[in-house]
Order: C-alpha cells, then sequence, then structure tokens
C-alpha cells in the first residue's frame, strides 16, 4: 500500500513528508503506456503533487502541478485531493531519449527547462490560487524546491525518484519535501543539508529498505519523530455526468455540428483512459438541456 508518512525533527524546526508510490505510479505507467522516461517524469510529477496536496487541510480542496518545458513530452499534469491521491498524465506518454551517461534516465531532456512549473490549489472559493516559477532543470524535484521556495516563501529540500526495471515496470517510486521552519539555527540547516548530500540514492533506499530509512538517513542525529500516516492511491474521479457536462460545454453550435453528421461519439479520460460512449439520441438530450438552461 502506498503511503505519505510525515515527521518532524531538530526541535521541530524541520517538517518532512515522504511518500512511497510504487504501486500509484506502475498504474499511471500501465493506463498511459508510458516509456520509460516519460514514466519516470509522470511519476515523480505524481509524488510531488500527491506529498503536496496531501498538506491541504481543506476536506474538498485539490491541488493541480502543471509542468510545459518544451520537451518532447509536451507538458506533465497531475491533481492531488487533500488525503494525497493523485491522477495525472503526459501529454505524449511515449516520448523517450537515451540514457544520460550516468546510466540514468533522462527525464530533464524530454520535459525540458524552457517554460514553467505551476502549481494550482483549488480551495473551494472563487478562485484557485496560482503561483509559478521558471523551470530549473525539468528534473521536477529541483524545479518543486524552487517553487517552494521562491513561490511560497518556505526553504525547502525535495528528493523524487522513479526506478524502473528491465521489463519498464516501477520497481520503486517515491520521493520527500524537508522545510525548514523560520527561526531554524544555521547548525541544525548545515546538519541537514549534509545529510541529504551524503544519503544513499532515492530509489535505492526505498526499493531496499523502504520509506522509514529515507528519515533515518535525511534526518541522521536531529531526533525526530513521526506525526501521521495516511495511505495515497491513483484515484480518478472521473464519471459519466463529468463527461457529459465536458460534452455540453462546447456549445450548442459545436453539438449541433456533430449530431449533423449522425454518428454516436466516444469519449476518453485523460485520466484514467476510461471511455464514454454518447450517442446521437444522447447528444441531442444534452443539446436540449444545454437550450433550455440558456433560456
Amino acid at each position: 500500500m502506498d503511503k505519505i508518512i510525515r515527521a518532524v525533527g531538530g526541535g521541530e524546526f524541520i517538517k518532512m513528508s515522504v511518500i512511497t508510490a510504487k504501486d500509484t505510479v506502475q498504474y499511471a505507467n500501465l493506463v498511459h503506456n508510458c516509456s520509460p522516461t516519460a514514466c519516470a517524469a509522470l511519476g515523480r510529477t505524481l509524488c510531488a503533487a500527491s506529498m503536496l496536496g496531501g498538506m491541504m487541510k481543506e476536506e474538498n480542496a485539490s491541488l493541480t502541478i502543471r509542468i510545459n518545458g518544451g520537451g518532447t513530452i509536451g507538458g506533465i499534469t497531475a491533481v492531488s485531493d487533500s488525503q494525497g491521491n493523485v491522477r495525472g498524465y503526459a501529454v505524449n506518454p511515449f516520448a523517450d531519449l537515451p540514457l544520460k551517461a550516468d546510466g540514468k534516465l533522462d527525464v530533464g531532456g524530454i520535459v525540458g527547462r524552457d517554460g514553467m512549473f505551476t502549481v494550482s490549489r483549488d480551495l473551494g472559493l472563487k478562485e484557485p490560487y496560482i503561483g509559478s516559477v521558471e523551470l530549473v532543470s525539468g528534473e521536477i524535484a529541483e524545479d518543486l524546491t524552487q517553487y517552494l521556495t521562491e513561490s511560497e516563501q518556505v526553504p525547502s529540500a525535495c528528493a523524487l525518484g522513479v526506478l524502473i526495471d528491465t521489463e519498464g515496470n516501477v520497481k520503486a517510486a517515491g520521493g520527500f519535501i524537508a522545510q525548514l521552519m523560520p527561526g531554524a539555527p544555521e547548525e541544525l540547516i548545515s546538519k541537514l543539508e549534509d545529510n541529504i548530500f551524503y544519503m544513499d540514492q532515492l530509489t535505492t533506499i526505498l526499493d531496499e529498505d523502504g520509506a522509514e530509512a529515507v528519515f533515518a538517513q535525511v534526518m541522521k542525529g536531529l531526533d525526530y519523530h513521526i506525526v501521521g500516516e495516511q495511505n495515497v492511491a491513483y484515484k480518478c474521479y472521473c464519471s459519466r455526468e463529468r463527461v457529459s457536462a465536458a460534452v455540453a460545454s462546447i456549445g450548442p453550435e459545436e453539438l449541433e455540428s456533430i449530431i449533423g453528421e449522425g454518428k454516436d461519439i466516444t469519449v476518453s479520460c485523460q485520466f484514467c483512459d476510461t471511455t464514454y460512449e454518447f450517442t446521437v439520441d444522447d447528444l441531442k438530450k444534452l443539446l436540449a438541456e444545454k437550450n433550455s438552461e440558456e433560456k
């Protein structure tokens, strides 16, 4: 079961979240038929959205991360509810590149860095809160760090990783966000930085030892304790009613044009690939309802 674990340490000056998301990312991998590199890019974004979404206190809130760096993946979207359940997609899930010289997947290469990292929080108010920063590397963790530090004014350290096996399946996935509270002493900051610099590779820790071992390495010598844990999963909220509303929203003229062709249509959810069939009669009913609402 995938989960987010939270801890505080360093005399309450450090708040840290760790996510393990192997099943979540593998589900996305299968739904979208991703290349290994695209799976890593989408998986990292899903992990980031889940951790940020799970930090929201409003029960019905949602959080969306959008990344568009001009690379061949064409953009990534990930949406989380306030329980950390996520869904997402890449515009071009087949984008891929050769491994980098160090043997790692070239996520930054397919994402690109000529663009923005945008976070939108919908708290149920009239307008969502939106913050954006320019992409740093397209590797996602560095871009998330930049966003938290610049847009939200919270000094942070982040790591995200997806380990793909030779069959193209997800062997490990997850990440962490460590945030410094105001007044954190310099020696504590230095200790945290050293711990992160010398820690083992994130996906190796997650694969071999689990989330608790991430805390042990990042918060080594900083006297931490676990304060919360929640299960998370890939969860799509699409339904026929929601898709019907989306179809109706294209406008009466466009609906009339589709009806005039006399063919049934199929609409697929971008997030889970579920398909919804609409007959000509279904479309006529939607048009009648739309016209009735506008009178």
